[in-house]
């Protein structure tokens, strides 16, 4: 069973930086997309960032401030964020989407304080 370990999630001010970083438990084939999800209190999870067919898209909330990157090699999936806003602050998920499973981590949670 593969797993999806996340870390570098945390507190920081409004402004400030975080590094999300997502790593498989081994090597995954067939893989559709890769990507970050968000869920915040009371609210529907919602799309973030993917990188599928070799291209990369963004929600509209975070274009220019969050950059998705993956190591293949590795099955391992970034999120940078910069810029941080208070409406970032949710539990951030990774995904990876194959022909056969959809594998999700077990959520970090991302402050921002105003």
């Amino acid at each position: 069973q593969v797993q999806l370990v996340e870390s570098g999630g945390g507190l920081v001010q409004a402004g400030g930086s975080l590094r999300l970083s997502c790593a498989a438990s081994k090597k995954i084939s067939s893989i559709n997309a890769m990507g970050w999800y968000r869920q915040a209190p009371g609210k529907q999870r919602e799309l973030v960032a993917v990188f599928s067919g070799g291209s990369t898209n963004y929600r509209d909330s975070v274009k220019g401030r969050f950059t998705i990157s993956t190591d293949n090699a590795e099955n391992t999936i970034y999120l940078q964020m910069n810029s941080l806003k208070p409406e970032d602050t949710a539990v951030y998920y990774c995904n990876i989407n194959t022909w056969f499973s959809d594998y999700w981590g077990q959520g970090t949670q991302v402050t921002v304080s105003s």
